[in-house]
Parts: structure tokens; C-alpha cells; sequence
């Protein structure tokens, strides 16, 4: 897919040395405007005239372009957020202001000669050699920059190779009026002169052009609507509600705001936000990609997505969220966990603003229950227990698993004895096709069944399976 964006250096590649050959420029463009002007003086060519005072000018330009790129490949800083790529934009605008005052002035004296006031022009060798080679350089050199500046994105390197591209068809054309002088064609010299204004004046308007764009921040051609595009292929992205490029040198930089389900994860927001920065990137190279993610409600939300959301925005734990319907009234219950230390006051107050989002959420009609229950904790140390401690508690097992007929077998028991009590682990088989409900009431039996029998039994954790598949490993 082609794109009206600057390439970058290929990865591995060391990147062109702008100054270098900004530098090198310079140097042509003296000798080039200077061997040019002493021909015009000579030979008293407006064409050969025209040619010198737009290489001088353009010596100018190359002075400017060498400082320009030197200043833009200054890193960002605390003041200049966005780097100093700018300045080049800058130097080609300058360019382009000398380009229309060269044009001005050959036209002027153009036009003067063809009204009678012009002057006898006399055609050497060594003056059309001049010009030839003058052909010759600048076509080097226009290659020379033109590559460096599409691998960069210098705008001020571009700038400059139009400069030796159009002194090269410029100086063709003038070859052509020494021919026509030579066979004693009236006024070729002073046509040719205009019809090198035209070259600089058309090279002027497109550079003014493009750099007028960078400077008030103008997107590439078709950038808008192929980042949209590919930012919303991206799945989750449901949309891009706002986009801004702005490209500053090799850079482009992009500003998007996605928009996602708020219902999704934290974690899910921060890979997709880097999706997207890595589907811009692969499509415009060099991109500084910058993606907003913005959460919207969306009209399938359940009313369980939007409890569990709001107490996952507050960083409260929910589970057991129960969503009934009653006469039309909808019925919301549900555990919230808090630190076993916090006193029952504090923990009421946290259950209280829980249940008024909830209301705010769904309407004011709702009814809302919290039960307030200590958080497990996250880290117990224990020790397995004694084996005769252990035997008592498989027995116990034994006998409450024979209550419950769809129960197969138990097995991998473990018992730990913490400072906070007894933790009993055991695995268990049921038939695969029982209803998990009917199993998790049989579990919670066997439970309640160990909890009269060991009083300092704190939690007890059941690995249920189905009867014929493998055995869970630990």
C-alpha cells in the first residue's frame, strides 16, 4: 500500500549524514553560482546572468539548509516537546521566498531586453562548457539529496535538491538560447531567461506548497482516513472517536482516541492499546503513535456487567452476584470481601457506596443487599498436620462421602495446620453429567459435616471431577 509518507532507513542501516551532504552542497553551489556569474559578466547572457544569481541565491539556501538540519537533529527537549523538526520547514519556507525573488528579477530584466534596452550577447566555449558542467553537477547532486532527504524526511534537504534539480533544467534551457544566439535568433537569450523563471517559479509554488502544509500541521493525503481504518480492524476497537496527525519532519504524529467496551479488563485496555500503536506503526514507519482508549456503555450490557464493573472501577471483590426479577423490580445481592480487620462501621460505609452506585446505575427502584465477609488471605504459612490428626480427618471424610450416593470416590487428602486453624484439601468424583449446583450442595455437606466435627477447622477445599477422566495431578 503506497502512502504519502517519508520512508525511514532500513533497520541495521546507519542513517544518512544529513550535514554531510547539506554540507557538500554548499561547496557545489559556490563554485557552481560564482564560475557562472564571471561567465555572464563575460559573455553578457541574461540566461547565463539569470543562472548565477539563482545559483547565488541558492548558496544561500544551502547555508541555510546546512544550519537548519543541524538545529532540527537537536532530540527533544522539556521546552520542544515534539523535537525540532520544524525548523527545516522553516529553511524551505525561506527557500522559497528567494526562489520568487529570482524569479522576479530575471522577468523584470527579460522583459526589458525584449522591450530594446537589452545588450549584445557574445557566445564562447568555454562559456557553454561552463553551463554543461554546471548540468552535469547539478544532477549529481539533486540525486544525492533527494535520496538523503526521502530516507531522512528532511523537508530542508528536499528543498535543496529541487534547487539543483531546477538550476539543471534551467541551465539546459539556457544552452538552448546560446544556441539560438549563436545562429543569430533575436532575443532567444531573454526568452530563455523567462522560460527559466518559469522552471523556478512552478518549483517555488509546489516546495511554498508542502511546506506550508508542515508548518500548519496539514495530515498527509489519505493519512486520516487509512490510520482510522486500520485502527478500527483492531479487534475491540468499536471505533476511532478522534484523530489527530500532524507530521513533523520523518515523523508522523498521530493522537487517537478508541473507542472500547468499559467493560473490558484493565489488562485487555493495555494490550489493545498497543495493537493499535502496532498496526499504525506497520503502516506508516517512523509514527509516534499515541492511542486514548475511551470506555462506552454499550446497549448489550447486562445488568451483571454493569454491577461488576462498577466494583471493579471502585477495587472492591464481589462474588455470589445474584440479579433476580421480582414483580418487576429487579433484586441485586451479592458477597463483598473486605480486610478481616476492618471494623464492621467502616466496612458498612464501603457496602453502603457500593450499593448507591449500584442504584445510580440501574435505578433508584433497585434493591440492592451486600453481605460483608473478610477477604481470604493471601499468604498462610502452615505446616502439615500430624498423621494421626490426618487419619481422623479421612475417617471423618469417609463417613460423610457414604451420605452422598453420587459421590465415587476420595482421594489426594491433606490436612495443614495453620495459626489460623485447620485447612482440609481433598479431591473428588462425581458423575460428569451432574448439575454443578447439585454437586457444589454436596461438597458444602461434607463441609459442614468436618466443621462439627473440628471446631478449629478455618477452610475446606474440594477439587471436584468427573467420574472416568483424569485424575487431577498436584
Amino acid at each position: 500500500m503506497a502512502h504519502d509518507h517519508h520512508a525511514q532507513a532500513h533497520p541495521g542501516e546507519d542513517p544518512p549524514d544529513k550535514q554531510r551532504v547539506a554540507f557538500f552542497s554548499m561547496l557545489a553551489s559556490a563554485g557552481l553560482a560564482f564560475t557562472k556569474f564571471f561567465a555572464a559578466i563575460a559573455t553578457g547572457s541574461l540566461g547565463i546572468l539569470s543562472e548565477a544569481i539563482h545559483g547565488i541565491i541558492d548558496f544561500g539556501a544551502t547555508i541555510i539548509t546546512l544550519f537548519a538540519v543541524r538545529w532540527a537533529d537537536q532530540p527533544a527537549d522539556d521546552k520542544h516537546h515534539f523535537g525540532h523538526a520544524k525548523v527545516e520547514s522553516i529553511a524551505a519556507l525561506v527557500e522559497t521566498a528567494l526562489l520568487f525573488v529570482t524569479t522576479g528579477w530575471i522577468v523584470v530584466e527579460a522583459v526589458k531586453r525584449l522591450m530594446g534596452e537589452g545588450e549584445h550577447v557574445i557566445v564562447t566555449w568555454w562559456a557553454v562548457a561552463i553551463i554543461a558542467l554546471s548540468v552535469f553537477i547539478d544532477f549529481n547532486r539533486s540525486r544525492a539529496l533527494m535520496k538523503v532527504a526521502r530516507q531522512t524526511g528532511s523537508q530542508a534537504l528536499e528543498a535543496d535538491a529541487l534547487h539543483f534539480s531546477t538550476d539543471m533544467w534551467s541551465s539546459l534551457v539556457v544552452l538552448l538560447g546560446l544556441g539560438a544566439v549563436w545562429l543569430k535568433v533575436p532575443f532567444a537569450d531573454s526568452i530563455a531567461a523567462l522560460i527559466v523563471s518559469v522552471f523556478i517559479a512552478h518549483a517555488g509554488w509546489d516546495l511554498g506548497k508542502r511546506t506550508l502544509d508542515t508548518l500548519l500541521d496539514t495530515a498527509p493525503d489519505g493519512a486520516t482516513d487509512a490510520i482510522r481504518a486500520v485502527a478500527e480492524r483492531v479487534p475491540g476497537v468499536l471505533s476511532i472517536s478522534q484523530l489527530r496527525i500532524r507530521p513533523a519532519g520523518a515523523t508522523l504524529f498521530v493522537n487517537l482516541t478508541a473507542d472500547l467496551a468499559r467493560t473490558m479488563p484493565v489488562e485487555s485496555v493495555n494490550r489493545l492499546r498497543q495493537a493499535v500503536a502496532r498496526a499504525v506503526a506497520e503502516a506508516y514507519p517512523g509514527a509516534d503513535v499515541l492511542v486514548t482508549p475511551n470506555p462506552v456503555a454499550l446497549d448489550s450490557e447486562t445488568a451483571f456487567d454493569k454491577i461488576e464493573l462498577i466494583a471493579q472501577q471502585r477495587g472492591m471483590a464481589i462474588h455470589h452476584l445474584t440479579v433476580q426479577q421480582i414483580d418487576g423490580r429487579l433484586a441485586v445481592s451479592f458477597d463483598l470481601e473486605v480486610e478481616g480487620d476492618t471494623p464492621l462501621g467502616q466496612a458498612h460505609d464501603q457496602a453502603t457506596a457500593l450499593e448507591m452506585a449500584v442504584r445510580a446505575e440501574l435505578g433508584q427502584d433497585v434493591e440492592v443487599e451486600t453481605h460483608i465477609e473478610p477477604q481470604p488471605l493471601r499468604l498462610i504459612a502452615g505446616t502439615s498436620a500430624s498423621p494421626a490428626l490426618t487419619r481422623k480427618v479421612e475417617a471423618r471424610l469417609a463417613a460423610l462421602a457414604k451420605r452422598q450416593k453420587a459421590l465415587r470416590d476420595i482421594h489426594n487428602v491433606r490436612v495443614r495446620q495453620t495459626e489460623d486453624g485447620l485447612f482440609v484439601h481433598y479431591h473428588c468424583r462425581f458423575p460428569g453429567r451432574l448439575p454443578v449446583r447439585k454437586v457444589h450442595h454436596m461438597v458444602d455437606e461434607i463441609e459442614n459435616g468436618l466443621q462439627e466435627s473440628f471446631p478449629d477447622l478455618c477452610r475446606v477445599i474440594a477439587h471436584t471431577e468427573p467420574v472416568g477422566g483424569k485424575k487431577h495431578d498436584l
